[in-house]
């Protein structure tokens, strides 16, 4: 039954991109990625094009933020997955953590998920190979040399402490 599960029927408790005017930088670089495009055919100059790839790179970067009805993180009686990671099991967990890291001005809020276990004996399924249309599209996910699993909770639709929460209440519950 565990090797059926995929990103995209994972149930349980779940996380989405939210949608905000944050995401709105994403839609102005589509549109100069088309405007530079069409200047580059209808006058025929080559140097419209270098604006255009930047645009279109930036745009092509985002476009997971855009998909908001996607489960993104989330957990179930498995364990804790995670798009394009997979799902790490309970046991397998030292600790879940929400870290606030400061950057200019703001403050940004990071789970962080402490493995106890070696990657490869953690998930319960993995997710990490990717469609090749997919490969350099925004990952929800890092991972530090000392197997600590961080993700940034600002983009989602739930408050950071909330996701922090429930991902510890099910944890103590799931493991015992």
């Amino acid at each position: 039954m565990i090797a059926s599960l995929d990103e995209g029927n994972v149930g349980g408790y779940s996380v989405a991109y939210g949608r905000e005017d944050i995401y709105f930088p994403v839609y102005v670089t589509a549109a100069l990625a088309a405007i530079f495009l069409t200047a580059t055919w209808i006058t025929g100059a080559i140097y419209w094009l270098a604006p255009a790839a930047a645009a279109a790179g930036f745009t092509y970067y985002n476009i997971p933020l855009l998909e908001a009805g996607r489960p993104t993180i989330g957990a179930n009686q498995y364990g804790i997955f995670i798009q394009a990671f997979g799902l790490i099991r309970w046991r397998a967990i030292a600790r879940i953590d929400l870290v606030e890291i400061a950057e200019r001005a703001m403050t940004v809020h990071e789970l962080q998920i402490a493995l106890n276990a070696p990657l490869g004996s953690a998930l319960v399924a993995d997710w990490r190979k990717r469609p090749t249309y997919r490969r350099l599209m925004r990952l929800p996910w890092r991972m530090d040399h000392r197997g600590v699993v961080r993700v940034n909770l600002e983009p989602f639709d739930r408050a950071p402490d909330e996701i922090h929460r429930t991902f510890l209440r099910m944890w103590r519950y799931y493991r015992s």
